[in-house]
């Protein structure tokens, strides 16, 4: 096996089978973050204790590319449990934590991927898809993306269909079936109401606001906090910005979602006018140049500059180095820029996504709903396939039974019970007589 990387390790040992991970040492601390996760994630824990009797995945492959960290360590185990022969690699090259791989790794995941490797972040994605998958499951779109680009006999004739968890990743295969360039189909598991509802507001909301403070340490009370974008991310971050105490203002190129953020009490401006007041800038857009050079030269001094949506181009980096005199990195995913005129500012996490580079992600009672639409999802992929139905090539949508399914799994597992309607009220729900 080539290592590309001295800061990688790699072994064919033929009981773990082949990974590449930064120190297999950190086994031990992974494992207690994984255990920590799995205590946290009881819908998926349960659907674990179900299928590792049946093994529904038994004899098939399953290539990942999503941020490895100890929630997707418990997905991951669960499609193992399940049978499935599972490969993977990290959806973004600082999303990785290191112990959970080698944790995962010690288990006999193949897995590919470690901490800022930038450098080989595709060669990662390509050993999992040199397994030939039959199934692909990911966030942003990489591996699908790499799949069809460069592997494309696997695409047409091998893989028999994927997911995809993230807003970024689902837009891209829209935009791919729409060319006609989709060649198996994918479940928009992003697109899932337990899902977006959850996950992209509330743990990016939390987790955002998580990794600034961790590579700042500023205080957020009394601070003009500017959140370009105010979807199911967006909206989020700024919700949970207010309840720190912060003067939020929103940016946006929707009047519906503009009106929507004034009306939960946030500013509307446009990112012209926010760079010449804001303190913290965040971006959760999905779109490129959100923040560009003219927004750096408008910016005071001290101004903090980071991004939570899954790629790293919302935020021009290049134009902040081309109007800056020096750079250095002043702690740990903080970067200081000090413009020609002396003002500072300040970059966190190279402008990836701030809640993973710089902290642990979403939190584990949010992502057990997530990837458990993920595990749904490849299971219905297989028993449609083994039942023989000529699945449709195109970006489906999880039905609202699984969501239902899976929210009503969680209120069982939090104790939490709710109302049934009765059987009068269902008719009269479907009496179009009833009335005044």
């Amino acid at each position: 096996m080539t290592i590309p990387n001295k800061k990688a390790q790699g072994t064919f040992a033929e009981k773990v089978g082949d990974y590449c991970v930064k120190d297999i040492s950190l086994a031990k601390e992974g494992r207690l973050l994984i255990d920590w996760a799995e205590s946290r994630m009881p819908v998926l824990m349960g659907l674990r204790e179900k299928y590792s009797k049946t093994k529904p995945f038994a004899g098939y492959k399953i290539a990942g590319c999503l941020h490895v960290t100890k929630e997707t360590a418990v997905l991951i185990e669960t499609l193992a449990e399940a049978g499935a022969e599972v490969y993977w690699s990290g959806c973004n090259p600082l999303s990785t934590n290191d112990a959970v791989a080698a944790a995962l790794a010690e288990k006999g995941i193949h897995i590919f991927a470690w901490y800022a490797n930038h450098e080989d972040f595709y060669w990662c994605i390509e050993r999992t898809i040199d397994a030939k998958p039959h199934l692909t499951l990911d966030d942003g779109c990489d591996l699908i993306d790499t799949v069809h680009e460069k592997y494309k006999e696997l695409a047409n004739n091998h893989i028999i269909g994927g997911s995809e968890e993230t807003t970024t990743g689902v837009h891209r295969l829209r935009a791919r079936a729409a060319a006609g360039q989709l060649f198996y189909p994918v479940y928009a598991v992003n697109d899932a109401e337990t899902k977006w509802d959850f996950d992209n507001v509330y743990g990016t909301g939390q987790s955002t606001l998580d990794g600034i403070i961790r590579a700042t340490s500023v205080l957020l009370a009394g601070k003009n906090f500017v959140t370009a974008g105010h979807g199911h991310c967006g909206s989020g971050v700024a919700k949970r910005a207010k309840a720190m105490g912060s003067n939020t203002i929103i940016t946006e190129i929707s009047a519906v979602a503009a009106l929507k953020g004034w009306l939960e009490g946030h500013e509307v401006m446009t990112m012209d006018e926010a760079a010449k007041v804001g303190d913290i800038f965040c971006t959760a857009t999905g779109v490129k140049d959100i923040i560009v050079k003219r927004h750096f030269e408008s910016m005071k001094d001290g101004a903090i500059v980071c991004n939570t949506g899954h790629y790293d181009s919302e935020i021009n980096i290049d134009d902040l180095k081309s109007i800056s005199k020096s750079n250095r990195t002043i702690r740990p995913n903080c970067e200081e820029y000090v413009l020609a005129d002396g003002r500072r500012i300040y970059l966190l996490a190279e402008g990836r996504l701030i809640n993973l580079a710089a902290a642990e992600g979403h939190p584990s009672e949010v992502m057990d709903m997530s990837f458990a639409n993920q595990f749904m999802a490849h299971l219905s992929l297989i028993e449609r396939y083994k039942s023989g139905e000529n699945i449709p090539i195109e970006v489906m949508e999880i039905p609202p039974s699984q969501d239902e399914n899976v929210a009503s799994t969680k209120l069982e597992m939090m104790n939490l019970k709710i109302d049934a309607l009765t059987e009068e009220q269902i008719r009269y729900i479907n009496d179009y007589n009833a009335g005044t």
